[in-house]
């Protein structure tokens, strides 16, 4: 299936990051950033339904020598593990737009619409890039405007918090720069070309011990931006001091690059490499999930406390993802639709009270129920998907991680398991001192509902929170061959290295001691 679907869907919102800077009055800027923003989101829509749910390779796809030189390519395609991320993304980038020109953001409008635009395209980009070098352009584009966006718009520490976010990130990407070039050397050894693309790395074996470091590289730069335990504690910086909107988008899409980079290249790249980490990751990710279930308990702040249930919940995708069974990756993928839904709500929530009492210290609230029945009723949905309701999607998602947990390690699945208690105890207690019990504090009382734009913000995560829950077969038959074939890959390169024939050829292609790499 050709056309330009793919470079439209990536190349529109920066069409529109420089329309918006052609607006000069307020409401017609921030009506014509929604509406541009719809344009993505319909195109995403229809590869969704476009998309040919029994075939596991990549669709829509466009390639074009870009600087054939060096073998790199404008590679871009799409699967069954990048669709549903990409109309995420979408997504909540029209919410997001929708909420904030409601008075969220009161300065520098047209500059803030213009960074959202912008970010959209990285994250867009990065999901859809088949050639690496590509990848780490979008991948270090991702960066630029997330930097201004909590610089600029954000509150309290908010330059603290940009530039320990982008140091932290810059410094996992510096090292997977490293390993892609160190990658294409040994393709260009084994293929007597030099080349970026994945489809042609992913047909290079490379030694053992080379495998090893390059995966490290890889998978430090993806643990970073996941985050998982212990490189997370850029997080509840970036996401307190943030923007409502920058919160969502950082929680609910960001996140997730780091998740689907070791699906996309860390463990396709190096599948031998990544089955001996296995055990590792497991570890790191059981250690995220019960540390961030217990931080985010003792939390005074709102968004806080959303921020360390982050790390909890992006624990459990690590886990399923490591658990490199069909059950495990599944629930992986569905769970960071999950989380980008029921989080970005949560953000989306806590910036709506923010705005109200300037405040999110849960000490100052209580009773809420009484003065804003919508609100809370919004807010009682959205909190039961994140704690995993049967009928709502987050209880799909953690289900299917527990199950392939299970059956690779039962000993990993039982410490988890207190991770989904946990959070479900911090997430009913907060909104039982939120929203329950007498109001103590006098301006409570003022307090006024959601409005229309507000409630028309809610209304799509709630719909799809309830849809997924009660009916995820639409979502998981598309995925369910690409994950196959992506499973399919790691049995076939762990049979072979545990074969003499393919130990031999791997030892055989061990750099030298004494000369090294040619």
């Amino acid at each position: 299936m050709g056309g330009y679907w793919l470079t439209g869907l990536v190349f529109i919102p920066l069409l529109g990051a420089f329309f918006v800077l052609l607006q000069s009055e307020e409401r017609a800027l921030w009506r014509a950033a929604f509406i541009f923003s719809l344009l993505p989101l319909a195109i995403s829509l229809y590869l969704l339904f476009a998309f040919r749910s029994g075939d596991a390779g990549y669709q829509f796809v466009e390639r074009y020598p870009w600087i054939p030189g060096f073998g790199i390519s404008y590679h871009l395609g799409m699967d069954g593990i990048s669709l549903f991320l990409v109309v995420l993304t979408t997504l909540l980038v029209s919410l997001c737009l929708l909420y904030s020109g409601g008075g969220d953001i009161a300065q520098r409008p047209r500059e803030f619409c213009f960074f959202m635009f912008v970010l959209e395209t990285g994250l867009l980009g990065a999901l859809l890039a088949l050639d690496l070098f590509l990848f780490y352009v979008f991948w270090e584009l991702m960066l630029i405007p997330m930097y201004f966006l909590i610089g600029i718009w954000g509150h309290g520490r908010k330059i603290y918090a940009a530039f320990k976010f982008v140091l932290f990130t810059m410094f996992g990407s510096i090292l997977m720069l490293v390993a892609i070039l160190y990658l294409v050397h040994i393709g260009h050894q084994a293929l007597g070309r030099v080349t970026f693309d994945l489809a042609d790395l992913l047909g290079v074996t490379v030694g053992k011990t080379p495998a090893r470091w390059l995966f490290a590289a890889f998978a430090l730069a993806f643990a970073v931006k996941v985050p998982m335990w212990p490189v997370h504690t850029w997080l509840p910086d970036a996401h307190t001091e943030a923007p409502t909107a920058g919160s969502v988008i950082l929680a609910g899409v960001m996140l997730k690059m780091g998740a689907y980079g070791f699906l996309r290249f860390a463990i396709p790249l190096f599948p031998v490499a990544a089955i001996e980490a296995t055990p590792f990751f497991m570890a790191l990710a059981v250690v995220g999930i019960i540390y961030g279930a217990l931080v985010a308990m003792v939390q005074p702040d709102l968004k806080r406390l959303v921020a360390y249930s982050s790390v909890s919940h992006l624990g459990f995708v690590m886990l399923g993802i490591f658990a490199l069974n069909p059950q495990g990756v599944e629930g992986a993928v569905y769970q960071m639709l999950n989380h980008g839904l029921s989080t970005g709500g949560l953000f989306l929530l806590v910036g709506m009270i923010y705005l109200r009492r300037h405040t999110r210290e849960i000490a100052e609230f209580g009773g809420l129920w009484s003065r804003l029945p919508v609100f809370a009723a919004i807010f009682m949905v959205v909190m039961l998907s994140s704690i995993g309701l049967p009928g709502l999607n987050g209880f799909v998602g953690e289900f299917l991680i527990m199950f392939g947990t299970f059956l690779h390690t039962w000993q990993a699945a039982a410490v988890a398991v207190l991770g989904i208690v946990f959070g479900a105890l911090y997430m009913l207690w907060t909104y039982e001192r939120v929203m329950f019990g007498p109001i103590t504090k006098k301006i409570n009382e003022t307090l006024s509902d959601l409005g229309a734009r507000e409630i028309a913000v809610m209304v799509p995560l709630i719909v799809l929170m309830v849809v997924m829950g009660l009916y995820p077969r639409p979502l998981i038959s598309r995925m369910a061959p690409s994950v196959d074939a992506l499973l399919a890959r790691v049995r076939t390169a762990e049979q072979r290295a545990n074969t003499p024939s393919g130990a031999k050829l791997v030892a055989s292609l061990e750099p030298s001691r004494s000369h090294g790499p040619r």
